[in-house]
């Protein structure tokens, strides 16, 4: 028998203090980058987040990487983006993520939920989004030590 995989995340990250700084000019671009380097690791883009401050992706990744580095290389590859390509001035990604696996079911619903993040922040904040993602998803976490901002970094 062979072996099947469809790994599906959805993985959230935010800017550095959650600086609005991913504006529309910037998104497109981004989103592509982030997309090609995706492919570039064996996954696939299947959804991308539409926010100043924090990035949604749904994204098909290959079994033989760990989520943890996929993502690190994502931040780190899109930040050097941005510095090198002149897209933005300074730009940073705020250390860690939320990854949360994503039953094949689920993709469509998820999909929509992504696609309607400007409206969806209009009544919510991105702290408010992610604890209840956290608390969704039975993580175990401490407020104090969730969010930086600039005097706790």
């Amino acid at each position: 028998m062979g072996s099947f995989t469809r790994l599906t995340y959805h993985i959230v990250f935010a800017t550095k203090y959650r600086t609005r700084s991913i504006k529309n000019h910037v998104q497109e671009q981004l989103y592509e980058y982030i997309g090609g380097t995706l492919r570039g690791k064996k996954g696939h883009l299947i959804e991308i987040g539409r926010v100043e401050d924090h990035v949604h992706i749904l994204a098909g990744l290959s079994p033989a990487l760990a989520v943890s580095d996929v993502v690190r290389d994502e931040k780190a590859n899109a930040s050097k983006w941005i510095t090198e390509e002149g897209v933005l001035d300074a730009f940073e990604w705020q250390n860690g993520y939320g990854a949360f696996t994503v039953s094949f079911d689920r993709v469509e619903t998820i999909c929509r939920y992504i696609r309607n993040q400007e409206a969806h922040h209009k009544t919510k904040t991105f702290q408010e989004e992610y604890i209840d993602f956290l608390e969704r998803h039975g993580i175990e976490f401490r407020l104090e030590h969730l969010f930086e901002d600039e005097q706790n970094g």
